[in-house]
């Protein structure tokens, strides 16, 4: 079976974006497109694509973003999980924010390193507690005979952490994506898109506009 779907297409015009526009901070430039991007009721703004690999496979998938500054962008997992293991096994990475309703996406490379366990345990105190023990009730990415056994191992933790605060587990916490290049793109008519890169260089950040 074939789908054509070469006559599904639109033209972007909602805006442009110039070099005068733009911060001199990749991170100021981020956080202005952030705060438009919640503005414009998007559907979980701080979703973004995570792109990582090892020798034998690439993986993606979507992840929240916790919390961002001059440092990185957060995100948190099982240590457990396979991304984690990929990430272990190479810690070069990809994210992408794509901000389809604003006209555009916010490309971003760089490594993993994970934080430090004081971040972690006040990020998972925040949650609320059935989140918290859902992470102590999934062994991520592991096989699951069916949905019935997680909702057990669930009841099951409820029962364990009934009384008190549920604890941090050792397996559970942190990664902050340190950028190397971020690249902002906007749509634009005839395809001809706005595209400019912040590229890290010798500690200073070095801004180039790209062909779209």
């Amino acid at each position: 079976m074939k789908v054509d779907l070469t006559g599904l297409r639109r033209e972007f015009t909602q805006s442009g974006l110039n070099r005068t526009d733009l911060n001199n901070s990749p991170f100021g430039q981020f956080n202005l497109w952030f705060e438009q991007a919640q503005k414009a009721d998007i559907i979980e703004p701080s979703a973004m694509s995570l792109a990582t690999s090892d020798n034998n496979e690439i993986g993606i998938r979507t992840v929240l973003l916790k919390y961002f500054d001059m440092y990185g962008f957060v995100f948190f997992t099982n240590y457990n999980s396979k991304k984690s293991k990929q990430l272990k096994s190479n810690p070069n990475v990809a994210l992408l924010f794509p901000w389809l309703v604003l006209e555009r996406q916010v490309k971003i490379s760089g490594y993993v390193e994970k934080i430090s366990m004081l971040e972690s345990l006040k990020y998972f105190s925040s949650r609320p507690k059935a989140s918290q023990l859902g992470s102590w009730a999934s062994q991520q990415s592991s096989s699951l005979s069916s949905r019935k056994v997680l909702l057990s191992q669930f009841e099951l933790m409820k029962v364990k952490f009934s009384k008190g605060k549920v604890p941090l587990p050792d397996f559970w916490g942190g990664y902050r994506v340190v950028p190397l290049k971020i690249e902002f793109w906007q749509g634009r008519e005839n395809r001809l898109h706005d595209r400019f890169i912040y590229q890290l260089n010798k500690g200073k950040w070095r801004i180039e506009r790209l062909a779209p």
